[in-house]
């Protein structure tokens, strides 16, 4: 390109979000039709309020496309419809229930549950327009670490917290009741996050080398062990196995994730374990779920009432009647096992979707997960990177806790199935962990005003001059402060003569060196 030609400034096309807006259709029909389903298999019309309901689901999923099409053009497009999906599903088969008649179904409300979907929605919509950066949270990192010990605290303060069976995790606040850890983990995450991108180096210094594993030094254990006794903590006075682990999987993971040394899994997974085992001999509620977990069909865990394996094995044999392809919409009796419509929703699911139902779920969920991870992998930065590495690290934690929980993989712990459960605590909070993907996916995927090798740099209007080297002739190359900066002598180059002149008599005094034909800074040649 020659000097006196102009820069050439490539055009910006906003992405369309075609694929978002087909995935949503698709989504929407998924929930939709599961409300259809359940009332023409159990009352052989659609259900009251079907219409109003879908398209309050409806209007949600196009007003969160247009959020993202005008502030987060391009945000990842699967995200979205996925969660829309995950959602609509949970709706159906909380009203399935709610319509049941049982009289152990009594607290399921699908409306209650839309209400909640629909004030997380605005909410982490509302925070996706108004946050339009994400390292803007950096500035509160410590900030975040307080407010996030103070949430975890709030159901210890008598007259505030509510202990429902058996677990002291909720507050009661004007008649509504809330579950502060499931706000206290992004506040964790975006400390964790915040903590780590400045510490870590100094957390990846190699310490004692035993059994050929590389473990971190004494004095770098410290942030370990003082998340460690919280979920402890967590985990005694709250009796909440599930959000301690929660809480400490977190902070093990986004070490891992930002030292890249395995050693601090090791070291964590190996606290942790000898944490609940030393609860598990002190506290009789810890022991109790780990003897139910062991010994489900004892005719002793399953008659004692409360924290009985009564729950557990009526899921599992819910599932075993849904078979590999279910019972169909209605025509299961999900609603025989206790809390079906919150914390056993996956086994409810089971029975009347099937084995191949649940495979589908959790592929969608790991669809989640995976597009999280995508994000992290692609931001730029690296507050970004250990922010929606965590995020997404949590949501899988979480799912693996529930599922894994339901099927005897691991004990119960008390957590709900992101989306789908109902609860309004967990879909608000996991409606923010949505936004925060999107707008870390977002700023990943946006394009860069740095110039890339082969692309003129789209700010790059200004006409490039040519670099002289060498005083010109006639001029004394000495400025008057004698700084390079200043015009101080520059070495000149010879350029001996092409023709092959012996005696090397220089053929300019100076040589133009013009950058869009060398932008290397190559010698002319």
């Amino acid at each position: 390109m020659s000097v006196d030609s102009p820069a050439v400034t490539p055009r910006r096309r906003r992405p369309l979000r075609l694929a978002e807006i087909f995935l949503l259709v698709i989504a929407l029909a998924g929930g939709i039709g599961g409300f259809a389903m359940v009332g023409l298999s159990i009352r052989g019309e659609l259900p009251d309020g079907f219409w109003t309901r879908s398209l309050l689901l409806a209007a949600t999923a196009l007003v969160a496309h247009v959020v993202l099409r005008l502030r987060a053009p391009w945000a990842d497009q699967v995200i979205l419809p996925a969660v829309v999906l995950l959602n609509g599903i949970g709706l159906a088969m909380i009203w399935r229930l709610e319509i049941s008649g049982s009289r152990a179904m009594a607290g399921a409300s699908a409306a209650g549950n839309l209400q909640a979907s629909l004030i997380g929605a605005t909410v982490a919509f509302a925070m996706l327009w108004l946050l339009r950066d994400h390292r803007w949270l950096r500035r509160y990192t410590y900030t975040a670490m307080l407010v996030g010990l103070a949430l975890v605290a709030l159901p210890l303060i008598p007259g505030l917290g509510q202990e429902i069976n058996g677990a002291r995790i909720w507050i009661t606040v004007g008649g509504f009741s809330l579950q502060p850890a499931e706000f206290a983990k992004i506040a964790f995450a975006v400390f964790f996050a915040g903590y780590l991108v400045v510490n870590r180096d100094t957390l990846a210094l190699a310490g004692p080398k035993i059994l050929g594993l590389h473990l971190p030094r004494l004095r770098d254990l410290g942030p370990i062990l003082v998340v460690w006794a919280a979920s402890l903590v967590v985990l005694v006075m709250q009796r909440d196995l599930g959000t301690s682990l929660l809480f400490f999987g977190l902070f093990v993971a986004m070490l891992y994730q930002a030292t890249a040394r395995s050693s601090w899994i090791l070291l964590g997974l190996t606290m942790f374990a000898a944490g609940a085992l030393a609860a598990a001999q002190l506290f009789p509620h810890v022991g109790a779920r780990i003897d139910v977990w062991l010994h489900p069909f004892d005719a002793a865990q399953y008659e004692r009432d409360p924290g009985g394996s009564y729950q557990l094995v009526q899921g599992m044999f819910s599932m075993a009647n849904g078979g590999l392809f279910g019972t169909g919409w209605g025509e299961g009796r999900p609603f025989q096992i206790p809390y079906a419509f919150s914390d056993f929703i996956y086994a409810a699911l089971g029975e009347e979707l099937g084995l191949t139902g649940l495979a589908a779920i959790l592929l969608t969920y790991l669809l989640v997960v995976q597009r999280g991870f995508k994000a992290a992998l692609t931001v730029r930065d690296g507050f970004g990177k250990l922010l929606a590495g965590g995020l997404a690290f949590v949501m899988a934690l979480q799912i693996f806790v529930v599922v894994g929980g339901i099927t005897r993989v691991i004990p119960l712990t008390g957590l709900t199935l992101p989306f789908m459960a109902q609860g309004g605590s967990s879909l608000l909070a996991n409606w923010i962990v949505i936004a925060l993907l999107l707008r870390i996916s977002d700023i990943a995927r946006r394009p860069s005003d740095l110039p890339v090798r082969g692309h003129v740099s789209a700010g790059g209007a200004r006409e490039p001059e040519p670099i002289l080297v060498g005083a010109p002739d006639g001029e004394d190359a000495t400025g008057p402060e004698g700084t390079p900066a200043q015009g101080s002598p520059l070495p000149r180059r010879r350029i001996a003569d092409r023709d092959g002149d012996s005696t090397g008599t220089p053929a300019a005094p100076t040589e133009r060196i013009d950058p869009d034909q060398h932008p290397e800074g190559g010698d002319q040649r």
